[in-house]
């Protein structure tokens, strides 16, 4: 999100009234780890308040303000004013600047994060960081620092930062899977610039998905989060950090009771991750699943609903060598059981590719076992903090790349170009980073060259055929 007020995202409405999810944002102005002990939060006595003042002051000093710059286009349309124009004059006299005159406007933003060393490195979201062109980082003492961006996830949406100091306090790291549902959290942020704001509240599930993201499993809270909170630690009674807030359920863009943490152990994997290999590395299957229903459980001859039912294979993807057919209910991967079709994600996410597993599924009414080495996702080419932005393709508002001949062969396409960034009319229709554009108004896309040429030809309504992880779906552009 990098507006001023929280990212929202349409999903379906199951009760009267829309919903909407956001990611948290504001501006003045928006691995797996197991233990068979016992939970460390500290137990309330029934009857009794929790008491977060310890919390506070030992944890406190390791929760930052995180604030950032973005340079955006004015909304003022480029009027082709030729030299010697009555217009031009006109707009001189009355001090507006001319077309070529015109200078990105800044954006600033707000938002929190954490302290995990003393020499430091941060944690946030990559929503709060992600294509900004300055970072600044406020410690609790009031010392300020120019941060570096030392990788970001968008899809987990996790990035993690870096300033020049030395002794600083740190959080303590939790464990997320020892959190009981009904057990008492706290949390510390910025919502609107508040530096340092206590909000606590409860822990109302566990290992939720959302519409928008299938890999993370989230912690579900009723803490009271606002924008500007993005980012900041979701600590347990023990004092130590289980998660990272994220996201809202929300009708108005505001908070409503529910709120969404990312659990610290996906933290804290992609932080290795982008210090050991500079990219996140998530494993891939290639293929396209759904629920399994009692209906399909029963027609299937499964004995009860669980796994994860194969639509569609990806041609010459890990699951196609592997012999994985659609019509496959996926029961366990590498010795863990998907009960649920969306746990399958986030255990092949956290496969590292490369690694030869061995995978149950059910087909015609048998169990059996197939093997296969994890693919991997492309790593993500994300702008950060002083990077340069790629050039805009005109009035679309895109910013695109050739795919490579690798890519071509994953998607099953012949040329074609990648979404690297989308603005104004382009990120309205819905396209966003990762996008494969194979066609606009029907003519297929092959090259940069020929999306610059469709693009200055289309006016008004036009249809852009993208591919979308394992789905071609259609969207309509407004131009002009």
């Amino acid at each position: 999100m990098r507006r001023a007020t929280a990212r929202a995202i349409a999903i379906p409405a199951v009760l009267a009234g829309a919903v909407v999810v956001g990611a948290l944002w504001g501006t003045l102005s928006p691995v797996r780890t197991l233990h068979a002990a016992a939970p460390a939060s500290v137990a309330v006595p029934a009857g009794a308040l929790p008491d977060f003042t310890a919390l506070v002051k030992s944890q406190g000093p390791a929760v930052v303000n995180i604030s950032t710059t973005q340079r955006v286009r004015t909304a003022t349309p480029d009027l082709p004013f030729e030299q010697g124009d009555p217009m031009r004059e006109f707009l001189r006299r009355f001090g507006m600047p001319l077309p070529e005159e015109r200078q990105p406007m800044p954006h600033r933003g707000v938002g929190s994060g954490f302290i995990i060393s003393p020499d430091g490195y941060i944690l946030t979201n990559a929503h709060v960081v992600a294509d900004a062109a300055e970072v600044i980082v406020r410690i609790p003492d009031k010392r300020e620092f120019t941060a570096k961006v030392i990788g970001v996830d968008r899809r987990a949406d996790v990035a993690l930062v870096k300033i020049d100091a030395d002794d600083l306090p740190a959080v303590k790291v939790g464990d997320s899977s020892r959190l009981e549902v009904g057990e008492w959290v706290a949390a510390i942020g910025s919502p609107f610039g508040l530096d340092n704001t206590v909000t606590a509240g409860i822990v109302s599930a566990k290992s939720r998905a959302l519409p928008s993201e299938g890999y993370v499993p989230f912690i579900q809270t009723d803490v009271a989060i606002n924008p500007g909170n993005s980012g900041g630690p979701l600590f347990n009674m023990a004092g130590e950090v289980v998660g990272i807030n994220s996201q809202i359920y929300s009708r108005t863009g505001g908070y409503m009771g529910l709120s969404f943490a990312i659990p610290i152990e996906t933290a804290m994997k992609i932080k290795q991750d982008l210090l050991k290999f500079g990219k996140v590395q998530r494993g891939r299957l290639g293929v396209t699943i759904q629920p399994v229903t009692a209906e399909l459980a029963a027609s299937f001859g499964l004995d009860k609903a669980r796994g994860a039912l194969v639509s569609a294979v990806e041609p010459d993807s890990p699951a196609d060598k592997a012999g994985v057919r659609s019509g496959d209910i996926i029961l366990a991967l590498d010795g863990r059981a998907v009960d649920e079709s969306i746990e399958l994600p986030r255990i092949v996410g956290e496969t590292r590719p490369g690694t030869t597993v061995s995978m149950q599924v059910w087909r015609q009414g048998a169990a059996r076992t197939l093997s296969t080495t994890v693919g991997e996702w492309p790593a993500e080419r994300v702008a950060a903090a002083g990077a340069e932005r790629a050039p805009q393709t005109g009035k679309l508002g895109l910013a695109v790349r050739p795919l490579a001949e690798a890519e071509q062969k994953r998607h099953g396409v012949e040329g074609g170009v990648v979404v690297e960034a989308a603005e104004g009319p382009a990120a309205k229709a819905g396209l966003r980073q990762g996008d494969v554009i194979l066609a606009l108004n029907g003519e297929r896309v092959a090259s940069v060259d020929d999306l610059r040429r469709l693009a200055a030809e289309a006016e008004g309504n036009v249809a852009v055929l993208v591919k979308r992880e394992d789905a071609r779906i259609y969207l309509p552009l407004r131009v002009g």
